[in-house]
């Protein structure tokens, strides 16, 4: 393969694997909403970032006004078009999900085939690109309908019940581990673990 071949194949390459990565903060990195870190399951795609897609920050505002609707204040009308909106959001993410593992998948196809021609590598990179673009504009979208369906007092009430609830997590995060080192005893009562069987104990 010449010199210049070898360099755009490769380029086609790395550019797959960006894609790839770069797929896992579609939902993390919308603004307004930080990472979620506990609630609902994510769907895995690519063997690789399932977890990651769990961190949806419109998804996970969703179901944190569904979870707390009665501490928010929120009317059945509300609560009917939330999950309506939620259904849709599903849904349009799973089918997005799997076209852009297809378009990956054939990415890859073209890449491993020295004589693939290089115009349909790009073309179904861009496809590819396109789709991550659509799905993070459809998440963003959502979200903006969601805000605009909470009263000025909704949403003050929706941020601190956040607040309390990342709090919580917070606080559950400080028994999990020791800064020198070691497991910390989560629970107080807890026994000590016993001594290994070839020590002596006076």
């Amino acid at each position: 393969m010449k010199q210049g071949t070898r360099t755009i194949v490769t380029l086609g390459v790395a550019s797959v694997f960006a894609l790839t990565v770069g797929m896992s903060t579609v939902w993390a990195n919308e603004p307004g909403y930080g990472t979620e870190g506990h609630g609902g399951g994510g769907h895995s795609m690519m063997g690789g970032y399932g977890a990651s897609m769990r961190h949806s920050s419109t998804g996970h505002l969703i179901r944190h006004l569904l979870e707390h609707e009665q501490d928010i204040g929120l009317t059945a009308e509300q609560v009917t078009k939330l999950k309506d909106m939620q259904l849709n959001l599903d849904t349009t993410r799973i089918k997005t999900e799997a076209d852009i593992q297809v378009a990956e998948r054939e990415v890859k196809a073209l890449t491993e085939d020295e004589k693939s021609d290089l115009g349909a590598v790009e073309a179904k990179l861009k496809q590819s690109g396109d789709l991550q673009v659509g799905l993070r504009m459809v998440a963003i979208k959502a979200k903006r309908n969601v805000l605009a369906l909470l009263t000025p007092e909704q949403r003050a009430k929706e941020k601190t019940e956040h607040e309390k609830v990342m709090q919580q997590h917070k606080d559950a995060d400080k028994g999990y581990g020791n800064p020198h080192g070691g497991a910390m005893n989560a629970n107080p009562h807890m026994a000590p673990p016993a001594p290994p069987s070839n020590m002596s104990v006076q």
